[in-house]
């Protein structure tokens, strides 16, 4: 799988591009009725702790930010509710997000296949995500990238909201060649 677009970590001096993806993608997501983002979350509190701990990541169209996504290891524990043991360590992507400026370019694939680069690069066979149900667009691009749709979920962060959790397993074979 080649990545296109260029996929870099994220700096401090990008806040202000990210969040202005955040303010573009924001309207379409509650027109949509996924209430998941809203004008208190996520803000640049949120991203710049993602940036120190070296696990934010920018995808670049002709040097504009284009998309976001945090890559970490932050598992919900309500991620159990569909039966996923969250004492496993995971690659966990949260915050995944696309300017509908340049939707349709293949960026939050690519986003995601970084997210399975880091789980290679550190030796973690399991990827997870979750999204709103009423996120349509993500909930067809995961199985297209190979995630099993696990279950609904709730999450007690953001009340009267439903998730839908995914999960990838790569091969051994994949994270041995790495090494």
């Amino acid at each position: 799988m080649e990545n296109q677009s260029p996929v870099r970590l994220a700096t401090l001096q990008d806040i202000p591009a990210i969040m202005q993806v955040v303010a573009d993608v924001v309207p379409i997501m509650r027109a949509a009725g996924n209430l998941q983002w809203d004008d208190t979350y996520p803000n640049p509190r949120v991203f710049e702790d993602d940036i120190k701990a070296g696990q934010l990541w920018v995808a670049e169209v002709e040097g504009q930010i284009a998309g976001v996504t945090a890559i970490t290891t932050d598992q919900y524990s309500e991620y159990a509710q569909v039966g996923l043991d969250t004492s496993e360590e995971a690659i966990v992507t949260h915050r995944l997000a696309v300017s509908p400026h340049f939707r349709g370019r293949g960026l939050a694939a690519d986003l995601l296949y970084q997210a399975e680069l880091v789980a290679i690069e550190r030796g973690i066979p399991i990827l997870r995500i979750d999204t709103n149900t009423q996120n349509h667009a993500t909930r067809q691009l995961f199985p297209k990238m190979g995630y099993s749709l696990k279950g609904e979920i709730t999450l007690e962060f953001r009340p009267g909201l439903s998730f839908v959790c995914f999960e990838k397993r790569l091969d051994q074979a994949s994270i041995q060649n790495a090494d």
